[in-house]
């Protein structure tokens, strides 16, 4: 069997020689006393031991771990640990004690993480992460007011665990080191570590937040819908720190997160995504996206559905606000011209507003009709079908709505360009084309009689 196979439960199947340890002074008679009366007994009598005496139980787990290499050991109290957790996430604060030596407890789990195979890693990652989850804020408050008198090592303790388990979190997310559970185990961590502001900047820096991206899809099993909600819970947290953000903003991230809420049915899932586009919402230029992704209807769509959760309801009220007051920002002419500039032309609301162009057309007139000659620069120019057709559709609303549209439009030289367009191999594109050339002939009198 493969070290990745194993299980907490065949490794507790094992028996320790505790007894040849004590002889060989890598544990003390206290040591062996305390591991006689804890292994293998049942669970319920372990808790007592542990309510009654847990900092005694974790300080020998810990100094086995920092004392004793031998493999089979060192998983068999890691799987010690892990079961206690497990029963009980709040033992974690066991290893904060203050009858523990001071920051020791990070030490072996922090290094066991890069040097042990998949089972060491796997429980030390859960452990380490549980562990400085659980430390005292109030003391990370006095050692950052600088009025312990080792606060700096212990400050640097704390931010080394943190730094080292955000390199193991993208190490796995590029190679993994367990075809199966190195994603899952790296995720799950991560969105219990990402509520600090330390892990966010951490994770950005380490370039983790585009390795999150690709996990961002529709799931159908069990086991991937419970990825996918941990992944954009990950998401979810850092869209509370500008930096991600940016990283967001140029990624395929907003595409992937309306994909998910528009074919979930799990709540959970649906709810963490809407959250997170609701922060997003009013951040640079993702307002203007989500209107083009359509999310205008999906969140109709969402509404009509039987959520059971206040937040999810509230979420999506204020989303569909929020896209309204998008729609209305992204009809201006400041918004139409940056598109055409940067030549991302595509059927945003404003190209099929009439108020739109009645409010803008001598706009076009600016800087020697500069936007009519990048419409028609695009004409000859792209290899786009859905820029072409807009950029033709677009020079045919300018001759509809502007007093001189055909005659400014014939100088441009747009005529001969359309012409050869009625032969594009797209029919999105030849309809278009043909619409122009229509209004070039017929000029604004009859131009608004034509229809797309």
């Amino acid at each position: 069997m493969e070290q990745a196979e194993l299980t907490t439960v065949q490794v507790l199947k094992r028996d320790i020689p505790w007894e040849t340890y004590m002889v060989t002074k890598l544990i003390s008679g206290t040591d062996l006393q305390l591991l006689r009366r804890y292994d293998n007994r049942p669970e319920s009598y372990r808790a007592q031991l542990l309510d009654d005496d847990g900092p005694a139980y974790v300080q020998v787990f810990v100094t086995i771990l920092i004392d004793i290499f031998k493999e089979e050991t060192v998983e068999y109290v890691l799987a010690l640990i892990d079961e206690m957790l497990t029963a009980n996430p709040k033992r974690a604060r066991l290893f904060h004690d203050k009858s523990l030596a001071n920051d020791g407890s990070y030490e072996p789990f922090l290094r066991l993480l890069w040097k042990g195979n998949w089972f060491i890693q796997e429980k030390s990652c859960k452990i380490l992460a549980l562990i400085v989850s659980a430390r005292p804020k109030t003391q990370d408050d006095l050692l950052s007011n600088g009025e312990a008198s080792n606060s700096k090592s212990k400050i640097t303790c704390v931010d080394d665990v943190l730094k080292g388990l955000v390199e193991w979190f993208c190490a796995q997310l590029k190679k993994p080191s367990n075809p199966s559970r190195s994603i899952p185990t790296a995720i799950s961590c991560l969105a219990t570590l990402l509520k600090e502001p330390v892990v966010r900047s951490l994770f950005v820096q380490g370039d983790g937040v585009k390795l999150l991206i690709p996990l961002i899809c529709p799931a159908s099993t069990q086991q991937s819908i419970q990825l996918l909600y941990e992944t954009c819970l990950c998401v979810w947290l850092l869209s509370y720190y500008e930096p991600a953000i940016k990283y967001l903003a140029t990624s395929r991230s907003l595409p992937r997160l309306v994909d998910v809420v528009k074919s979930s049915t799990k709540e959970k899932v649906v709810r963490v995504v809407v959250l997170t586009l609701r922060n997003l919402l009013s951040k640079g230029t993702f307002g203007a996206q989500m209107v083009d992704l359509g999310l205008p209807q999906i969140v109709q769509n969402l509404k009509a559905q039987a959520w059971s959760d206040e937040d999810l309801l509230e979420a999506l009220n204020q989303i569909e606000e929020g896209v309204k007051d998008n729609i209305k920002k992204l009809s201006s002419f400041d918004k139409y011209k940056q598109e055409v500039l940067l030549g991302h032309l595509d059927w945003s609301p404003m190209h099929k507003n009439p108020a739109f162009w009645c409010e803008n057309f001598t706009n076009f007139e600016e800087n020697d009709f500069q936007i009519l000659r990048v419409l028609v620069t695009i004409l000859d120019t792209s290899n786009d079908p859905r820029a072409l057709a807009v950029a033709c559709f677009d020079l045919s609303q300018f001759i509809q709505y502007h007093p001189a549209g055909r005659i400014i439009v014939t100088d441009l030289k747009a005529k001969e360009r359309m012409m050869k367009l009625m032969n594009h191999e797209n029919a999105e594109v030849t309809k278009n084309a043909l619409l122009c050339i229509q209004r070039l002939f017929l000029g604004a009198k009859y131009a608004s009689f034509l229809q797309v």
